[in-house]
Protein backbone atom coordinates (compact mmCIF):
# COMPACT_ATOMS: atom_id res chain seq x y z
CA UNK A 1 0.00 0.00 0.00
CA UNK A 2 1.23 3.46 -0.96
CA UNK A 3 -0.04 6.23 1.34
CA UNK A 4 0.66 9.88 0.62
CA UNK A 5 -0.43 13.19 2.08
CA UNK A 6 -1.88 15.43 -0.57
CA UNK A 7 -3.44 18.80 -1.29
CA UNK A 8 -6.34 19.44 -3.65
CA UNK A 9 -6.77 22.94 -5.01
CA UNK A 10 -10.42 23.98 -5.09
CA UNK A 11 -12.11 27.23 -6.05
CA UNK A 12 -12.40 28.03 -2.33
CA UNK A 13 -8.92 27.09 -1.15
CA UNK A 14 -6.85 23.97 -0.59
CA UNK A 15 -8.21 20.74 0.80
CA UNK A 16 -5.55 18.64 2.48
CA UNK A 17 -5.94 14.89 2.77
CA UNK A 18 -4.53 11.52 1.85
CA UNK A 19 -4.39 9.30 -1.19
CA UNK A 20 -3.96 5.54 -1.00
CA UNK A 21 -3.16 3.15 -3.82
CA UNK A 22 -1.93 -0.43 -4.29
CA UNK A 23 1.77 -0.98 -4.91
CA UNK A 24 1.09 -2.63 -8.28
CA UNK A 25 2.27 -0.55 -11.23
CA UNK A 26 -0.97 -1.01 -13.23
CA UNK A 27 -3.64 1.68 -13.07
CA UNK A 28 -6.78 1.01 -11.04
CA UNK A 29 -10.21 2.67 -10.64
CA UNK A 30 -10.52 5.70 -8.36
CA UNK A 31 -12.79 6.19 -5.36
CA UNK A 32 -13.55 9.33 -3.35
CA UNK A 33 -13.97 8.59 0.37
CA UNK A 34 -15.83 11.29 2.31
CA UNK A 35 -15.58 11.19 6.10
CA UNK A 36 -18.29 11.45 8.71
CA UNK A 37 -18.82 14.67 10.66
CA UNK A 38 -15.73 14.14 12.87
CA UNK A 39 -13.42 14.39 9.85
CA UNK A 40 -10.09 12.75 9.05
CA UNK A 41 -8.68 10.65 11.90
CA UNK A 42 -7.13 7.18 12.29
CA UNK A 43 -10.40 5.26 11.95
CA UNK A 44 -11.26 6.96 8.65
CA UNK A 45 -7.74 6.53 7.31
CA UNK A 46 -7.84 2.82 8.13
CA UNK A 47 -11.18 2.41 6.36
CA UNK A 48 -9.90 4.21 3.26
CA UNK A 49 -6.73 2.11 3.22
CA UNK A 50 -8.71 -1.10 3.52
CA UNK A 51 -10.80 -0.11 0.53
CA UNK A 52 -7.68 0.73 -1.47
CA UNK A 53 -6.40 -2.74 -0.66
CA UNK A 54 -9.23 -4.15 -2.75
CA UNK A 55 -7.65 -2.69 -5.89
CA UNK A 56 -8.48 1.03 -5.94
CA UNK A 57 -6.83 4.41 -5.60
CA UNK A 58 -8.73 6.12 -2.80
CA UNK A 59 -8.79 9.87 -2.21
CA UNK A 60 -9.57 10.92 1.37
CA UNK A 61 -10.02 14.72 1.30
CA UNK A 62 -10.52 17.00 4.26
CA UNK A 63 -14.08 18.03 3.42
CA UNK A 64 -13.99 20.64 6.18
CA UNK A 65 -10.86 22.39 4.91
CA UNK A 66 -12.57 25.78 5.03
CA UNK A 67 -12.33 25.59 8.83
CA UNK A 68 -8.79 24.22 9.06
CA UNK A 69 -6.78 21.02 9.10
CA UNK A 70 -7.44 17.89 11.16
CA UNK A 71 -8.09 17.28 13.93
CA UNK A 72 -11.23 19.37 13.67
CA UNK A 73 -13.00 17.72 16.59
CA UNK A 74 -10.54 18.20 19.45
CA UNK A 75 -12.75 16.67 22.13
CA UNK A 76 -14.79 13.45 22.37
CA UNK A 77 -17.90 13.44 20.20
CA UNK A 78 -20.90 13.47 22.54
CA UNK A 79 -24.21 14.00 20.77
CA UNK A 80 -26.50 16.18 22.84
CA UNK A 81 -23.63 17.94 24.56
CA UNK A 82 -23.60 21.69 23.86
CA UNK A 83 -20.02 22.03 22.63
CA UNK A 84 -20.36 18.96 20.40
CA UNK A 85 -23.55 20.22 18.80
CA UNK A 86 -22.05 23.68 18.29
CA UNK A 87 -19.02 22.18 16.56
CA UNK A 88 -21.19 19.96 14.39
CA UNK A 89 -23.16 23.02 13.30
CA UNK A 90 -19.93 24.84 12.44
CA UNK A 91 -18.58 21.91 10.44
CA UNK A 92 -21.79 21.14 8.57
CA UNK A 93 -22.44 24.83 7.96
CA UNK A 94 -19.15 25.17 6.10
CA UNK A 95 -20.46 22.84 3.38
CA UNK A 96 -23.40 24.50 1.69
CA UNK A 97 -24.88 22.66 -1.32
CA UNK A 98 -23.11 25.09 -3.63
CA UNK A 99 -19.76 24.61 -1.87
CA UNK A 100 -20.15 20.83 -1.96
CA UNK A 101 -20.78 20.91 -5.70
CA UNK A 102 -17.72 23.06 -6.33
CA UNK A 103 -15.61 20.67 -4.28
CA UNK A 104 -17.02 17.68 -6.15
CA UNK A 105 -15.48 18.68 -9.44
CA UNK A 106 -12.15 19.51 -7.80
CA UNK A 107 -11.99 16.06 -6.17
CA UNK A 108 -12.98 14.27 -9.38
CA UNK A 109 -10.44 16.12 -11.50
CA UNK A 110 -7.66 15.67 -8.97
CA UNK A 111 -8.26 11.94 -8.58
CA UNK A 112 -8.57 11.44 -12.36
CA UNK A 113 -5.17 13.08 -12.90
CA UNK A 114 -3.33 10.60 -10.66
CA UNK A 115 -0.94 8.26 -12.42
CA UNK A 116 -2.34 5.30 -10.49
CA UNK A 117 -5.91 5.86 -11.71
CA UNK A 118 -7.25 4.22 -14.85
CA UNK A 119 -9.38 6.26 -17.24
CA UNK A 120 -13.02 5.52 -16.67
CA UNK A 121 -15.75 5.73 -14.04
CA UNK A 122 -15.16 6.76 -10.43
CA UNK A 123 -16.88 5.68 -7.23
CA UNK A 124 -17.71 7.55 -4.03
CA UNK A 125 -18.66 6.56 -0.50
CA UNK A 126 -19.90 8.65 2.39
CA UNK A 127 -20.71 8.06 6.03
CA UNK A 128 -23.17 9.83 8.34
CA UNK A 129 -23.12 13.51 7.34
CA UNK A 130 -21.36 12.77 4.03
CA UNK A 131 -23.98 10.26 2.90
CA UNK A 132 -25.84 13.26 1.51
CA UNK A 133 -22.63 14.76 0.12
CA UNK A 134 -21.88 11.78 -2.11
CA UNK A 135 -25.33 12.16 -3.67
CA UNK A 136 -24.49 15.78 -4.40
CA UNK A 137 -21.14 14.69 -5.81
CA UNK A 138 -22.88 12.18 -8.10
CA UNK A 139 -25.35 14.79 -9.33
CA UNK A 140 -22.60 17.36 -9.94
CA UNK A 141 -20.48 14.93 -11.97
CA UNK A 142 -22.79 12.35 -13.57
CA UNK A 143 -20.27 12.10 -16.40
CA UNK A 144 -17.72 10.43 -14.09
CA UNK A 145 -19.41 9.07 -10.96
CA UNK A 146 -20.70 5.55 -11.67
CA UNK A 147 -21.25 4.16 -8.17
CA UNK A 148 -22.15 5.78 -4.84
CA UNK A 149 -22.64 4.28 -1.40
CA UNK A 150 -24.05 5.89 1.74
CA UNK A 151 -23.83 4.26 5.16
CA UNK A 152 -25.99 5.57 8.02
CA UNK A 153 -26.40 8.72 5.96
CA UNK A 154 -28.49 11.45 7.56
CA UNK A 155 -31.21 13.69 6.14
CA UNK A 156 -31.29 12.03 2.73
CA UNK A 157 -35.00 12.84 2.42
CA UNK A 158 -36.35 16.04 3.95
CA UNK A 159 -38.95 18.65 3.13
CA UNK A 160 -36.30 21.26 2.38
CA UNK A 161 -35.67 22.48 -1.19
CA UNK A 162 -32.07 21.27 -0.80
CA UNK A 163 -33.03 17.70 0.14
CA UNK A 164 -30.61 15.20 -1.45
CA UNK A 165 -33.42 13.06 -2.88
CA UNK A 166 -34.31 15.92 -5.23
CA UNK A 167 -30.95 15.38 -6.95
CA UNK A 168 -31.93 11.94 -8.24
CA UNK A 169 -32.96 13.09 -11.75
CA UNK A 170 -29.39 14.32 -12.32
CA UNK A 171 -27.73 11.13 -11.04
CA UNK A 172 -26.67 8.32 -13.37
CA UNK A 173 -24.68 6.29 -10.85
CA UNK A 174 -25.60 2.98 -9.28
CA UNK A 175 -26.65 3.77 -5.69
CA UNK A 176 -26.47 1.87 -2.41
CA UNK A 177 -27.95 2.97 0.92
CA UNK A 178 -27.24 1.18 4.18
CA UNK A 179 -29.48 2.61 6.89
CA UNK A 180 -29.25 2.40 10.67
CA UNK A 181 -32.14 1.51 12.96
CA UNK A 182 -33.75 4.13 15.18
CA UNK A 183 -31.71 6.86 13.49
CA UNK A 184 -32.94 10.34 14.39
CA UNK A 185 -31.18 11.77 11.33
CA UNK A 186 -32.93 9.26 9.04
CA UNK A 187 -36.08 7.87 10.72
CA UNK A 188 -38.13 5.05 9.25
CA UNK A 189 -40.57 7.45 7.59
CA UNK A 190 -37.71 9.20 5.81
CA UNK A 191 -36.30 5.84 4.67
CA UNK A 192 -39.68 4.86 3.24
CA UNK A 193 -40.00 8.23 1.48
CA UNK A 194 -36.50 7.85 0.04
CA UNK A 195 -37.33 4.37 -1.20
CA UNK A 196 -40.41 5.68 -2.99
CA UNK A 197 -38.32 8.43 -4.58
CA UNK A 198 -35.72 5.88 -5.68
CA UNK A 199 -38.40 3.68 -7.23
CA UNK A 200 -39.81 6.65 -9.14
CA UNK A 201 -36.29 7.61 -10.24
CA UNK A 202 -35.90 4.30 -12.03
CA UNK A 203 -32.12 3.96 -11.76
CA UNK A 204 -30.13 1.07 -10.28
CA UNK A 205 -30.14 1.10 -6.50
CA UNK A 206 -30.36 -0.88 -3.31
CA UNK A 207 -31.62 0.44 0.01
CA UNK A 208 -31.68 -1.63 3.19
CA UNK A 209 -31.79 -1.28 6.96
CA UNK A 210 -29.09 -3.09 8.95
CA UNK A 211 -30.82 -4.94 11.75
CA UNK A 212 -29.46 -4.10 15.19
CA UNK A 213 -27.08 -1.49 13.75
CA UNK A 214 -27.30 2.04 15.10
CA UNK A 215 -26.05 5.30 13.65
CA UNK A 216 -22.28 5.08 13.21
CA UNK A 217 -22.11 1.28 13.21
CA UNK A 218 -19.47 1.05 10.46
CA UNK A 219 -16.86 3.24 12.18
CA UNK A 220 -14.51 1.54 14.64
CA UNK A 221 -14.15 4.53 16.97
CA UNK A 222 -17.91 5.04 17.22
CA UNK A 223 -19.77 3.89 20.37
CA UNK A 224 -22.27 2.28 17.98
CA UNK A 225 -19.65 0.19 16.14
CA UNK A 226 -21.07 -3.22 15.22
CA UNK A 227 -18.34 -5.49 13.88
CA UNK A 228 -20.62 -8.06 12.26
CA UNK A 229 -22.74 -5.48 10.46
CA UNK A 230 -19.70 -3.36 9.60
CA UNK A 231 -18.17 -6.37 7.85
CA UNK A 232 -21.40 -6.96 5.94
CA UNK A 233 -21.40 -3.31 4.92
CA UNK A 234 -17.86 -3.63 3.62
CA UNK A 235 -18.83 -6.68 1.57
CA UNK A 236 -21.71 -4.71 0.03
CA UNK A 237 -19.28 -1.89 -0.76
CA UNK A 238 -16.91 -4.33 -2.46
CA UNK A 239 -19.79 -5.76 -4.47
CA UNK A 240 -21.00 -2.33 -5.59
CA UNK A 241 -17.60 -1.05 -6.70
CA UNK A 242 -16.55 -4.40 -8.13
CA UNK A 243 -19.56 -4.41 -10.44
CA UNK A 244 -19.57 -0.74 -11.38
CA UNK A 245 -15.85 -0.01 -11.50
CA UNK A 246 -13.62 -3.07 -11.76
CA UNK A 247 -15.75 -4.85 -14.33
CA UNK A 248 -16.32 -1.77 -16.50
CA UNK A 249 -12.64 -0.84 -16.59
CA UNK A 250 -11.41 -4.39 -17.14
CA UNK A 251 -9.46 -4.31 -13.88
CA UNK A 252 -10.87 -7.65 -12.74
Amino acid sequence: MIAQQTEIRTSDGISDGFIYSPRESSRVPGIIFLTDIAGIRPSQCEMAQRLAGEGYTVLLPNIFYRLGRPPLMEFPLNFGEKRTMQRIQELSGSLTPEAAERDASAYVEYLSAQGSVVAGPIGAVGYCFSGALVMRLASARPDRIAAVASFHGGRLFTGAPTSPHLLLPQIKARLYFGHAVQDQTMPQEAIENLNRALQAWGGRYESEVYEGAYHGWTVTDSPAYNHHQAERAFEKLKELFGTALLTSTGAL
